[in-house]
C-alpha cells in the first residue's frame, strides 16, 4: 500500500471526524481541557512590548526546515518597468521613466480630477469662491496638467477662464497632505492625514495612497482604483494587487490558491505582532478570511481550510520564537442545552490531531508542546510564566489565536463575557481572533438584547483589523457569480475593493482595484465604483 503523505492523512482524519460529528450540532467540552492551565492563570506576566523574540526578529531554525517554496507556477502580473527601472529612494520617489509615465497618464485620463485638485487645494480655489459669490460663476477652472511633483507636493499648470476675458494659465503648487483651502471647506470634506510611512513602505505606494486621500476629499472615490493600478504598474510593492486566475467560484479551491491566502494571512499577522511589540498597534486584533471555503454561510465551507490557515499562522509566529496558544471556545449554555456552535463542532480535536510535522525527524520537530499549545477561550487558559508543581519553569504564552469565537442562540450563550475576561488576563499580549461572529443572537432573559448592547458593540469594535479578504456578491443570499472582493492585506495598509473581470474569450480572470479607502467602504460606495 502506498504511504500517505501528511496532507492525505489530514484529509482522511478530517473526513472521518466530520462524518462522526455531522449528526449533532454540538459536542460536550472535555473537562480536562478546561482545567489544563487554570493554576497558572493569574501568575505574574512578562510585558509583551519589546518582546526579545520579536524585537530581535531572529527566526527559529527547525531541525529539518527547508524554507517556504515559492509558487513559481502561479501566474503573476508584470510591471511596465523592469526591476532595475523601479528602484526608488526616499530622496527621489520616482525615476525619470516613472515620473513621465505618471504625469502623462494623469494628464491624459484624469484632467477633471486635477481640476478638482486645483479648486480644492490651491489659492485659485479661494479666488474662485470669492469671485463667484458676486459674479454668478464667471470664474472657471477649465483644465489642469501636472508639470512636476516630489514626495511632498504637486505642481500644476491651471487654465482659468474669466467671463469676457481670454483664458490664462497659472502655475500653482500644493502639498500632498493638503486640506481644503479657505472658501472650499463646505464644499469639500476634510479627511485625516495618512500616517507617516516608515522605511519599509515603498515610496511609490505612499505617494499613491496620499493621492487617494485627495481623491476622497474632492468627492471622486472612483478614481482611487485607477491610482492604485497606476502604483502597481510603475513599480510599487503591489499594494492592492491580487493574483490572477484564482477561480474562487470553483470549489474545492486549488492548493496553490489556499497557500496564497495562508501566506498572506500569516505574513500580515507577523507584521501586526511586531508592531504590537513596538507599541504601534493595539493587542486586540481581528483576521477575516472569507473566501468561499472559509465562509460558514455557504455549502462550500471546508473545515480543513480553516484548520490549515490556523496552522500556517501559528507556525509562522512560532518560527520567531513566539509561544502561541491556539484556542477554540468551549461549551456554552445551561443544563441540557449546552454545546459549541455547529461550525466549531470537533475543531478542537481536529486541531490537535492534524499533522503539524512536529514529530522526531520531521520538519517542525518539537513545535507542538513547546511553541504551539492548545486551549479554550477563557481567562483560565492564559498561561503566565511560573514554576509548576514539579519545580520546572513554565514559559508564558506570547500570542493567542482564537478560532472563530461566536455567540450562540440560547441562555448563557454569549461569548463576550468569557472573551473579555481572557483579553483582560492576557494584558498587552496579542489576542488575534479569526473569523469571529460577535453579533448578538436571540436569547432568553434579555441577555443579548438591549441590555448592555452598547458595551458589547464597543468591545467588538476595539479589535483592529490586521487582515481582511471577503468576496462580494450580488446579495447576501446569492453566492454566484463573484463580483469582486474587499481586502486589507496588513494592519497599516488601506482597504481596497476589487472588481472581478473575465478576460476575452474566457482566457482567465483578473481582480482589478476599483476603490481604495482608509476605512472599510460600504456596499453602496463599492457598487458605484464598480459601475
Amino acid at each position: 500500500m502506498a504511504k500517505m503523505n501528511h496532507r492525505t492523512k489530514d484529509n482522511a482524519v478530517g473526513v472521518f471526524l466530520l462524518h462522526l460529528f455531522a449528526s449533532t450540532q454540538c459536542v460536550y467540552w472535555m473537562v480536562g481541557l478546561q482545567q489544563q492551565h487554570s493554576v497558572a492563570a493569574f501568575s505574574p506576566q512578562r510585558p509583551f512590548q519589546n518582546h526579545p523574540a520579536v524585537s530581535s526578529n531572529v527566526a527559529r531554525t527547525w531541525p529539518h526546515s527547508h524554507g517556504v517554496l515559492a509558487s513559481s507556477y502561479y501566474p503573476t502580473k508584470t510591471s511596465i518597468f523592469s526591476s532595475s527601472d523601479s528602484v526608488v529612494t526616499g530622496a527621489n520617489v520616482f525615476d525619470d521613466k516613472q515620473k513621465d509615465f505618471t504625469m502623462g497618464y494623469l494628464n491624459k485620463h484624469h484632467g477633471n480630477l486635477l481640476a478638482a485638485f486645483a479648486s480644492a487645494f490651491t489659492e485659485l480655489g479661494t479666488i474662485q469662491s470669492k469671485k463667484n459669490a458676486f459674479t454668478g460663476g464667471s470664474y472657471k477652472i477649465e483644465d489642469s496638467t501636472i508639470v512636476d511633483f516630489d514626495p511632498d507636493s504637486i505642481t500644476m499648470d491651471v487654465t482659468v477662464k474669466i467671463r469676457s476675458k481670454e483664458p490664462t494659465t497659472e502655475r500653482v503648487t500644493f502639498p500632498l497632505d493638503a486640506y481644503p483651502v479657505e472658501g472650499k471647506q463646505r464644499q469639500f470634506k476634510a479627511q485625516p492625514l495618512i500616517p507617516l510611512a516608515d522605511e519599509s513602505v515603498n515610496p511609490v505606494d505612499d505617494f499613491m495612497r496620499r493621492v487617494c486621500r485627495l481623491c476622497h476629499i474632492v468627492g471622486r472615490p472612483g478614481d482611487t482604483g485607477k491610482v492604485i493600478q497606476l502604483g502597481i504598474q510603475i513599480g510599487g510593492a503591489g499594494v492592492g494587487d491580487l493574483k490572477e486566475n484564482m477561480y474562487l467560484n470553483q470549489v474545492p479551491h486549488n492548493r496553490y490558491v489556499r497557500k496564497y491566502f495562508y501566506d498572506m494571512a500569516a505574513n500580515a499577522t507577523l507584521d501586526a505582532v511586531i508592531q504590537c511589540s513596538n507599541g504601534e498597534l493595539s493587542n486586540r486584533m481581528i483576521m477575516t478570511a472569507m473566501f468561499p471555503e472559509m465562509n460558514t454561510q455557504m455549502d462550500s465551507y471546508r473545515i480543513g481550510t480553516l484548520l490549515e490557515l490556523t496552522r500556517s499562522v501559528a507556525i509562522k509566529l512560532a518560527e520567531q520564537n513566539l509561544r502561541v496558544r491556539v484556542c477554540v471556545q468551549g461549551s456554552m449554555g445551561v443544563g441540557i442545552f449546552t454545546g459549541v456552535p455547529k461550525t466549531l463542532s470537533g475543531v478542537s480535536t481536529l486541531l490537535q490531531r492534524m499533522d503539524w510535522q512536529s514529530e522526531e525527524g520531521e520538519e517542525n520537530e518539537g513545535l507542538v508542546g513547546n511553541f504551539v499549545n492548545f486551549g479554550a477561550v477563557g481567562k483560565e487558559h492564559v498561561v503566565n510564566a511560573h514554576i509548576d508543581s514539579d519545580g520546572n519553569p513554565v514559559e508564558q504564552d506570547d500570542v493567542f489565536l482564537l478560532v472563530c469565537p461566536q455567540n450562540m442562540l440560547g441562555l448563557e450563550c454569549s461569548i463576550m463575557p468569557t472573551l473579555s475576561e481572557m483579553v483582560e488576563a492576557a494584558g498587552d499580549r496579542p489576542i488575534i481572533i479569526i473569523n469571529p461572529d460577535l453579533v448578538d443572537k436571540v436569547s432568553a432573559q434579555g441577555q443579548q438584547s438591549v441590555r448592555g448592547r452598547q458595551d458589547r458593540l464597543d468591545f467588538a469594535a476595539s479589535f483592529q483589523t490586521i487582515f481582511h479578504f471577503q468576496n462580494i456578491y450580488y446579495s447576501g443570499t446569492s453566492y454566484f457569480p463573484i463580483l469582486g472582493a474587499i481586502t486589507k492585506f496588513g494592519p497599516k495598509l488601506q482597504w481596497v475593493a476589487h472588481q472581478r473581470r473575465d478576460r476575452i474569450n474566457n482566457d482567465g480572470e483578473v481582480y482589478v482595484p476599483a476603490l481604495a479607502s482608509e476605512s472599510q467602504p460600504d456596499g453602496e460606495l463599492i457598487m458605484e465604483a464598480f459601475n
